[in-house]
């Protein structure tokens, strides 16, 4: 076997030939590290051409720190929605913005350092599934469980059973729910797309570029719009909690329906900085429920899937477990009313996703070993 080192070293070197390459043009060159480590990590039920090595790679990228490090790599290698295709001189200028630095200067330094990380993380996916199959515990308790993108816990709510879908992956990467719920400011206006939050990576994901990434599209601020022109809000601040429900434009083609703009987060003045209260996102919740039994029946088939992320756990700044606590009051509420909503959350870290499955319940979880679509 070789050493780490020298896997490392052709990991790496491998990645820069996928960054000059693109997603779509992969076929028929040599990755031998990258393929031999897609085929560890990857499940045996994903097998189409070209998809281990793009699951492996989004695997790796998601264990990247949120931030400018993680969107960098996405637009580096072609995982930013919308970018698979672009030529690789238009991904490092994007990636290159992500930094605020010039092209060369990314090209000579931060460019070396993302594609490092990528290739750590591909050499700690392999090891965590050579010591599985081997017996051995590369990660421990609720970790291991973690290192699973997408499983179910069984919960209890007013007596009876209620199974709670956990996502471990970035938000752009989920597939077939009806609604998606995405943070805001209380004056709905939406970060930059080449931002890391939740509502950024939406807002990305959910428009349509052309193949040098001009913006062809950018629906989310639009509706947004024009839903605050309807309801008499342009220009100013709305009551937290309030929940604005727009389409979910390129979204659409992975399954997703709607996205609901909950605004929790109220502008420090003076500061870039957000205040959060734990009772704004429960009434936040609240609504994003009462919206959803309000337009399930408008929708064909009706709506009935929802996912959250932690609200305010971002730049909100309340810890995992203080958010989930505020959300779960809202979500067992309803669901001691009887409402059979499909609920899903959808995390990024093995911390944040043991918190979800340790909501008390009484049930020992079970779990789904599908892949993330």
């Amino acid at each position: 076997m070789a050493s780490p080192n020298s896997d490392y070293a052709s990991l790496l070197a491998e990645l820069k030939e996928v960054r000059r390459a693109g997603l779509v043009r992969l076929r028929g060159r040599a990755l031998p590290a990258i393929e031999a480590a897609a085929e560890a990590v990857v499940p045996p039920g994903v097998r189409a051409p070209g998809v281990p090595v793009e699951v492996l790679l989004r695997s790796a990228v998601g264990r990247l720190d949120a931030g400018t490090l993680r969107t960098a790599a996405e637009y580096t290698l072609g995982l930013a929605q919308g970018t698979r295709d672009w030529p690789a001189s238009s991904r490092r200028a994007r990636a290159a913005a992500v930094y605020g630095v010039s092209v060369e200067r990314f090209r000579k330094d931060q460019e070396a350092m993302v594609l490092g990380q990528v290739a750590e993380h591909i050499v700690r996916l392999a090891a965590e599934a050579a010591g599985a199959e081997s017996g051995t515990d590369a990660m421990s308790g609720s970790d291991a469980g973690a290192a699973e993108s997408h499983r179910t816990v069984e919960v209890r709510a007013a007596g009876r059973p209620v199974r709670l879908t956990v996502h471990m992956h970035p938000v752009d990467l989920l597939r077939d729910v009806d609604v998606v719920v995405s943070p805001s400011n209380v004056y709905f206006a939406l970060p930059e797309p080449y931002k890391s939050s939740v509502a950024a990576s939406l807002r990305r994901a959910a428009g349509a570029y052309g193949v040098t990434g001009e913006v062809l599209a950018d629906p989310l601020p639009e509706e947004l719009r024009r839903w605050a022109e309807r309801h008499g809000t342009s220009g100013r601040a709305v009551r937290t909690g309030t929940v604005a429900a727009t389409g979910a434009g390129a979204l659409a083609a992975q399954g997703v329906r709607r996205i609901y703009h909950a605004a929790i987060a109220v502008p420090r003045a003076g500061t870039n900085d957000y205040d959060v209260l734990p009772a704004d996102v429960t009434r936040a919740v609240s609504q994003v429920l009462a919206v959803l039994a309000e337009e399930h029946e408008r929708h064909a088939p009706p709506l009935r899937s929802v996912c959250f992320p932690l609200l305010g756990s971002g730049r909100g700044g309340l810890p995992y477990n203080v958010s989930l606590n505020a959300m779960w009051a809202a979500i067992e509420a309803e669901l001691a009313r009887g409402a059979r909503w499909d609920v899903h959350f959808v995390v990024r870290t093995a911390e944040a996703a043991a918190l979800v499955e340790r909501i008390p319940s009484g049930i020992r979880p079970a779990y789904d070993r599908r892949p993330t679509g």
